[in-house]
C-alpha cells in the first residue's frame, strides 16, 4: 500500500502501546462493535446528515466506507488509520481532503472508544499521524475543527501546540444541527523534531 506522496505506507507507527497504521477492510467488524458499544459516548460529536438521512452508525457494514477511504488513499486524497492500543484497535483516525497545489494541507478527524479516553492514546496517535504527513507525506500545514462544546477533545491541540485559528460558525452538521468548530492549525516550521517529542509521556 501507498503513502498520498507515492512513497510505501509503514506496515504501522508506534509509540509505547499506541499505534496507528492503515486501515483494512477486515477492521470493519472491531470498528462496527466499538461504534455499537459507544452509542452514548460518540452520538453528541458524530456528523450527521442536514436531511436526517443514513444509518446509525454501528448498524449497517463498514466495509463499503472503508472501501471508500482505501479508494481515496491510493488518490492521494486522504489517509485514513485506525488507532491501537496494545495491539487492539480503539478507534479511527483520518487525514482527509489532503491538497496538493499551492496548499499542500490536510484536516485530521478521530473518535476513540470511551473506555480508553483520557490514557494519552488519541494525542500520541495524533502526534504520530501528524509527525508522517509532514517528514513522508510531504505536507506543509495539518489542522483539526473542534466543537467548544468538547472539552476532552480541545485537550490534544493544547497538548500538542497546534495554533489556534478561530471559531467557524455553524461548520459542520454534529448531531442533528450546524454546529460551531474551533480551528486549530500546525505547519511544519513550527514543529522542532517531531510531534511526539512534544508529549510530555506518549501513552
Amino acid at each position: 500500500m501507498f503513502g498520498a506522496d507515492g512513497g510505501e505506507l509503514p506496515s504501522s507507527l508506534s509509540a509505547g502501546r499506541v499505534g496507528i497504521r492503515l486501515i483494512r477492510r477486515r477492521d470493519a467488524r472491531a470498528l462496527e462493535a466499538l461504534l455499537r458499544d459507544n452509542r452514548e459516548w460518540l452520538t453528541p460529536w458524530e456528523a450527521t446528515h442536514p436531511g436526517g438521512a443514513g444509518p446509525v452508525p454501528g448498524t449497517v457494514s463498514l466495509k463499503p466506507s472503508i472501501k471508500r477511504m482505501l479508494e481515496q488513499h491510493r488518490e492521494g486524497r486522504g489517509v485514513p488509520f485506525v488507532i491501537t492500543y496494545d495491539g487492539m484497535v480503539v478507534g479511527q483516525l483520518s487525514a482527509s481532503d489532503i491538497s496538493r497545489g499551492a496548499l499542500w494541507s490536510a484536516s485530521i478527524g478521530y473518535w476513540i472508544d470511551g473506555g480508553h479516553a483520557g490514557r494519552n492514546i488519541t494525542p500520541t496517535a495524533v502526534a504520530l499521524a501528524v509527525d508522517y504527513l509532514f517528514a513522508t507525506v510531504g505536507l506543509h500545514r495539518v489542522e483539526m475543527c473542534i466543537r467548544p462544546e468538547n472539552a476532552a477533545s480541545l485537550r490534544i491541540p493544547e497538548k500538542l501546540g497546534f495554533r489556534y485559528e478561530g471559531r467557524r460558525l455553524r461548520y459542520i452538521h454534529i448531531d442533528g444541527a450546524w454546529r460551531d468548530h474551533d480551528s486549530f492549525a500546525v505547519t511544519r516550521e513550527e514543529v522542532r523534531g517531531s510531534m511526539l517529542s512534544r508529549l510530555d509521556e506518549p501513552a
